[in-house]
């Protein structure tokens, strides 16, 4: 059985990937395309509910207390009031609901899948209302600027996590690397 302080380096790893993958950005006018999703779903699939989750949180309060860990290495709670903010708290809502889910259905291909794309709604939702009500903007003017262009790019990151996640899981288990995060 492996110590704490290995499920501790693990979150922190976690979030470090997240962190890194953040760095991928693609910008639009309202809010970019970055990597921070296919993360959170990556991390998630791989580390299952409480670390998966952990790793989240960990990530957004190092942003909160401004190291560079967002998109465009940016952080400070600007940010997390900002446009953008939305999607970053959903993220945390994204990975409890990921881990819960592949905890009932299995840690399987095609449940990881299902798991990452629920994510990706969640993760929207959160988006979406924040962009509505921070920007004073209509129902439909939210889904355009903050749901309509992810939605291609959301699916097809969504099968990348489950699929990575699922492949580096099953090769951090059959290496016991994974046994005491259970």
């Amino acid at each position: 059985m492996k110590s704490k302080t290995y499920a501790y380096v693990i979150t922190a790893f976690g979030a470090a990937i997240i962190a890194v993958l953040a760095q991928i950005t693609i910008p639009l006018p309202l809010v970019p395309i970055t990597g921070q999703t296919l993360a959170v779903g990556l991390i998630v699939t791989i580390l299952g509910t409480r670390y998966g989750t952990l790793s989240v949180l960990l990530y957004i309060l190092l942003g909160a207390i401004g190291l560079p860990v967002y998109s465009g290495f940016s952080g400070g709670l600007g940010i997390l009031v900002g446009p953008t903010g939305g999607y970053i708290i959903g993220f945390l809502v994204q990975a409890y609901i990921m881990g819960i889910y592949m905890d009932f259905f299995g840690k399987t291909y095609p449940q990881a899948i299902i798991s990452n794309l629920i994510g990706m709604v969640v993760t929207l939702t959160f988006g979406t209302a924040w962009l509505k009500f921070l920007g004073d903007l209509t129902w439909t003017a939210a889904f355009m600027g903050g749901v309509a262009p992810f939605i291609i790019v959301g699916i097809i990151k969504a099968i990348l996590a489950a699929w990575l996640g699922i492949l580096v899981r099953n090769r951090l288990s059959n290496a016991r690397l994974l046994d005491s995060l259970a």
